[in-house]
Formats: C-alpha cells, structure tokens, sequence
C-alpha cells in the first residue's frame, strides 16, 4: 500500500505539473496540428517522411513525430489492435516496432513470419487505426532480448564475431534480409504502407567493433529496395562512433541534459531531433527491487521536448510480456537475468489496461496538439478462476529423451546436435556421468547459468555464477541440470555467451568425461506428449525437479488472469502446450500473465516444471504483483 501511495503522490504531482506546462506552451507556441497527416488522409504519396533543415516533413508539411514502441512478439496477437487503437486515443501518431531474428528464425534456414510473428499484419492494423510505424529491423535489436534478438545457432561457430563483417555473420545476415526485406519491401510509406522510417541496427556506436559493418546493414537494406528514412540511435557518448554519413543519427536517452542533443548538432548541424528510445524506467531481474517509473524525471522531460519541438518515441508504452524464454540478461558486477514481466514501467500495463500515467500523457498531449477525438477503448476485463487443487505428478527422471547424446567431453547446448544441426537455444540440459570417488566438484565458470547437482537422485546444491564449488561423495552417478537464465542483451562480450556447460568440469581437479546428455528446450511438442501411464496423483511429498499437471475448467469465454504460485519454488509454466515464463520465488514477480484467448472452453491443461519442491495449488487473481518498487 506504502508503495501505490508513493507512486499515486508522484503522478498527481505530474498531473498538475503538465497541465501548468501546457498553459504555459498555449502562451508561448501554437498547438500541433497534423491531422491531415494521417495514413487514411494521404491516399496519394508523393513524398515520405523528410529532414528538412531543424524539422521533419511529411508531404512536405512539418511533422513532429509521436511515437510509442510496441513489440508484437510480447503481446498476443488477438490483443494487437486493442494495443494499437489505445496508443492512437492516447495521442501518439506512430508505432515503434522490432524484429527479432532469433524468434522468426529459430532454426538455421527455417523461417516463421505467421501467427503471433507475422509483423506485417501487426502493421497493417496499425496502419487501419491511423498510425504510422518506423521499423527496426536488426539484424540485432538489444530490447532485452536473449542475446539481444539474434539466434544462438550462430554460436555454433567458434569464431563468430557477432555484429561485425565476420564472413560467417555476414553470410547469414544476407540470408535472413532475403527473407525479411522483401516483405517489409511492399508495405513502405513510397508503396501506400505505414512504414515512415527504418532504423540500422541498434545502439551501434557502444559496440562499435567494425568500422565497416554498419555500411554493411545500410547497404543490404537498400540493395533490398528500402527507400525510406534510414536512421542510427545511439546513446550520448557513443553517437560519434554509431553515426553514418547522409543518415539521420537519432538518441536513445533517459533523462534529457542539453550537452546530449549538441553533442547531436556537432555530428550532424541543426538537425531534427528525435529521442529513439526515450525511457523514465527499464526492465526487472530476478532478485532484484523492481524498478519503477520516475514520474518527476518524466514530468521535466515531456516539458522539455515539447518547448525544443523535439520528437519522441516513448519505450515502452505497451512492454508486454517475455513468454517462454524470450528474456535477456544484463551483466553489471553480476549476471541479472530477466524476469517474465516486461511491464517496463510502460504507460499500459503489462495485461493492456490503463495506468494513471497514461491518462496524464492523453490529456497533455490533447492540450498541446490538435489529437483528432478517439472513443475509449474499454479496459479488459479480468476473471479469478476457481483455483486448481488436483494435481499430479511426473519425475524428470522419468521422462528423459530415449535418444540421449554421448560425448567425452561436456557439450554446451549451442553445440548439442539437435534441432537439425541448430543446436540448443533454450531451456535445460542435463548432463550425467559416473563416479567412483566422492571429493570436490568445482565448474571454474563453466555453469552457464545456474546448475542443480544431484547424485543419483538426491539433490546436493547449486553450481552458479556466484558459486561454483560443492563437496560430494563417491561411486554414483553424477547429474547437473543446467539452465539457460537468458543470454547477455547487449555488451561486448556476446559472442561468449554460450549455455550449459560450456568447458570442463573438475573432480579433485581432474577433468569429469563420459557424459550422457539430454536436451530439455521443453518445445510445444514435448509438453504436449501424451504419457498418462506416468502421472501420479500427489498425496504425499513429493520433490523436483518434476512436472505437475492440473487442469483448468473455463467457461464459454475465457477472459485474462494472472496466476499466482504460493508455495511454489521456481520453475516454469505451460498452458495447453504454450510457455507462460519463468516463475522465481526470490521474485520481484509474483504473478503471471495468462491471456484469455490462449485459453479455451472447457479443459485446459496446465503443466508446471518445478525445479524443488511445489505448493499445494494453482491460485488465480485479477490483480498483478510485479514486487516492490524503489
């Protein structure tokens, strides 16, 4: 309660600041009129979005750019118009997007642009609710994403120099834009589409590895005829290194301070200013505070960008959620991986309905620019189901692959011959080996991320980056499930990240050999494998790591709820086959997001993964918890 008092004393202090704000920019500056620069005005397109000397132009018409940044792949697509038609009534005009590489092709040579990835629907509504859209297309795109966006196959060259003109990056990159490019081709500004602008890469000018490689993506997407305005966006000190000649150089920034756009002005003159990635907050890891929205710093900037008519992206104004094993990590002094939340301290909440910031950001931006009246969209509605009480159970050990891989030597997952030769992207793997002498196990960093031991059965500890020592005794066999947590976002070190157990694993310091290995990437297809004859009623204690299944009754219409673990360790959770996340007990999170539409009439199956040991039922609430804000 302290918390939402806090949070509610900062937003009415926004509230009252902007409307003051807004009084003032009525005495000093007209209001913003661009309602005949709209997709369903400009049927006829002669000349797309321009820099013309300090502003950009549409038609030639001024034309301050208001964006949000949704990602189609953190939202159902069942919810994409809702999302969209709430960002127009808010007052926005364009729509933000990414495209992950590692999600449309997550297998070597095998594309998925269907379903939930098929981004040209995503802006074809946003098109049909009036809003344009700059596109970032990678090929990597950061957003917090496991290895920020691009696939881990790409590993499987022990060379590789990820984001650079590394002949095997380049090679794979081209074959990727032959895919994507063409379809993004039709749906330009030039071609009667929403797409306006299209950024190079992301945030390149802090990596800055190869002087040669942004021209490279720059000229890969032109040679694939992308016509419109191409775009870098850098951070402060890093715009110098990330600009290219005749591109429009844009800033991602949280906090405004004048040396950032000056710094701009010596790059490029008296140009446009466009803040690409403008936050007031940022992403939560697990055991972690959560991080909260800086209401006073957003309240000085919008006033700020408004009186330089600078032009905004506000990321994220829908962060949706990391569903399955789509979340990143970061590495300050320790590895933080990221939570199943990617609520982001948005302006909607991670289920889609209004936050109290939003309805400060309408009504300031209706004060200050002449938004064409929009109905509401309704909030969604939330239902608490009856909770599950019934559940059964499976060991792990009872469900192990028939076809498990032998190796001498341990095998990272990256380099695990599954998947058609793509190696492992997620999930577990779990390695065995015998011993014959108990001593001191050590993993000398080779435990990537965090690694359970087990002899036969019994669980010893946990082998992890801040631990990776445990005595053990003899003559057993050996068992480390290892879990991929999400590899490093951004940083130099990405083309390091390899999962699982990525070298040598020591007994007494002599090196462990012979090892049985079992991918457990826990696809849609195995958790929807019919094995009735090993489940077993739970009626008395029983220990992970395990899988629980329970069932869910639902009635005609199933509506959205978020499913609260009490008692529960951590693990993951699937619905009818879909991965929901991660769930920690360490948290921040305590809830998470279970859509209506992935839900059906009736029985639906939930199975849960639970590392240690599980609660007694499956609760449902209407409210989400995402932990403690500081």
């Amino acid at each position: 309660m302290g918390t939402f008092l806090v949070r509610l004393d900062c937003i009415l202090c926004l509230s009252s600041a902007l409307s003051v704000m807004a009084q003032h920019g009525h005495d000093q500056q007209p209001r913003i009129n661009q309602t005949h620069l709209t997709p369903s005005h400009l049927k006829s397109r002669r000349v797309g979005l321009k820099v013309e000397g300090s502003n950009f132009t549409l038609e030639g018409s001024p034309f301050l750019i208001l964006a949000g940044t949704i990602h189609y792949f953190r939202v159902p697509r069942e919810y994409w118009r809702d999302r969209l038609l709430k960002l127009k009534a808010c007052g926005f005009n364009t729509v933000t997007t990414h495209v992950p590489w590692n999600l449309h092709e997550p297998m070597r040579g095998q594309f998925h642009f269907s379903g939930n990835l098929d981004f040209m629907a995503f802006m074809s509504i946003a098109s049909e609710v009036g809003l344009w859209v700059i596109l970032c297309p990678g090929p990597y795109i950061g957003c917090d994403l496991d290895l920020g966006g691009l696939p881990s196959w790409l590993l499987q060259d022990p060379k590789m120099r990820l984001r650079t003109t590394y002949k095997g990056f380049q090679k794979a990159v081209n074959r990727y834009f032959d895919q994507l490019i063409p379809r993004i081709e039709f749906i330009q500004y030039n071609r009667g589409g929403p797409i306006i602008a299209v950024q190079i890469e992301n945030e390149y000018g802090s990596y800055h590895l190869d002087r040669k490689y942004l021209s490279f993506i720059k000229m890969a997407l032109e040679r694939r005829k992308i016509k419109e305005l191409l775009i870098t966006a850098d951070k402060g000190l890093a715009l110098r290194e990330g600009h290219l000649k005749n591109v429009l150089a844009t800033v991602h920034l949280k906090d405004i301070h004048k040396k950032t756009y000056e710094d701009l002005f010596g790059i490029q003159g008296q140009s446009p200013v466009l803040m690409t990635v403008y936050t007031a907050s940022g992403f939560d890891t697990w055991g972690k505070i959560r991080r909260s929205l800086d209401a006073h710093m957003l309240m000085k900037d919008v006033h700020e960008m408004f009186k330089l008519r600078f032009s905004l992206n506000f990321y994220m104004f829908h962060g949706g959620t990391n569903f399955g094993f789509m979340g990143g990590a970061e590495s300050l002094d320790v590895y933080l991986p990221a939570v199943t939340s990617y609520d982001y301290g948005a302006l909607l909440t991670e289920d889609g309905n209004y936050t109290p910031e939003y309805i400060v950001f309408q009504e300031f931006l209706r004060s200050v620019t002449d938004v064409p009246l929009t109905l509401p969209v309704e909030q969604a509605s939330m239902v608490v189901y009856k909770s599950v009480t019934r559940l059964h159970f499976m060991s792990l050990w009872e469900t192990l692959p028939y076809l498990p891989i032998t190796s001498a030597k341990p095998v990272s997952m990256e380099q695990l011959f599954v998947n058609e030769g793509s190696g492992q992207s997620y999930g577990y793997i779990l390695y065995e080996t015998t011993i014959s002498k108990g001593g001191f196990l050590t993993s000398r960093g080779h435990v990537q991320d965090r690694g359970q031991v087990f002899l036969n059965e019994e669980y010893l500890g946990v082998l992890d980056h801040s631990s990776d020592e445990l005595h053990i005794k003899g003559n057993r066999i050996l068992r480390i499930l290892v879990e991929n947590q999400g590899r490093l976002a951004y940083g130099p070190d990405i083309s390091k990240e390899r999962k699982g157990l990525t070298g040598d694993i020591y007994l007494d310091n002599s090196p462990l050999r012979k090892f049985t290995i079992y991918s457990l990437e826990m696809k849609t297809a195995f958790m929807q494998r019919k094995l009735p004859s090993l489940w077993k009623p739970v009626t008395k204690e029983v220990w992970g790591p395990a899988f629980f299944l329970a069932f869910l009754r639902v009635g005609d219409f199933p509506q959205d709820t978020f499913i609260k673990l009490e008692g529960w360790k951590k693990g993951v959770i699937f619905i009818n086959g879909r991965n929901l996340g991660r769930y920690w007990l360490i948290g921040p999170q305590k809830t998470l997001y279970l859509p209506g539409p992935w839900l059906h009439p009736g029985s639906n199956e939930i199975i849960l993964f639970e590392e240690s040991a599980p609660g007694q039922q499956i609760q449902f609430t209407k409210e989400h918890f995402l932990g403690m804000a500081f």
